[in-house]
């Protein structure tokens, strides 16, 4: 797992702060009776919803574990912080596809918080990196897995 730092803005370090302490509260709660309930069952050597209540148990406190960790690396990003007018940590670039002549709009995320689904790619991608440092107008090249592709920068939004 990747120990350095994971850049944020304040918003998104309270969600993933309000998201640790329901899994800590609420969801440890309602396995912990899950365990209960399946323990009153009987013999636990055959008993496969006591089972299925401590893999799920097993699952959260790994979640938990990797949510606590990503947090003690946190670095708040303001506003202030990122530089105007070129592409940074927690930016949102809209570029062009000039090939396909598709315009979309990344968001620039530490790996942590990379979700390609939602736009949001990691500065260690082929296309962060890329992106990283350039300013609106610029074209850029990315050597992809799916080959080359040549994007303009269309705007920055910081």
């Amino acid at each position: 797992m990747d120990q350095g730092i994971v850049y944020l803005k304040r918003y998104r370090l309270v969600e993933l702060e309000n998201i640790l302490r329901e899994l800590k509260t609420t969801e440890r709660r309602s396995i912990a009776e899950k365990i209960s309930e399946a323990r009153s069952h009987g013999d636990l050597s055959e008993n496969a919803e006591y089972d299925a209540a401590k893999e799920a148990q097993s699952h959260l406190e790994f979640k938990i574990g990797k949510l606590e960790n990503l947090l003690s690396r946190v670095q708040i990003l303001e506003p202030e912080d990122i530089p105007a007018g070129e592409v940074y940590m927690l930016s949102s670039v809209k570029v062009k596809d000039l090939k396909m002549n598709e315009e979309i709009t990344y968001t620039i995320v530490s790996p942590e918080e990379a979700d390609f689904e939602l736009d949001k790619i990691s500065v260690l991608s082929p296309i962060g990196k890329a992106l990283m440092g350039k300013k609106s107008g610029e074209t850029i090249k990315v050597d992809a897995p799916a080959g080359i592709i040549e994007y303009k920068i269309l705007e920055i939004i910081n």
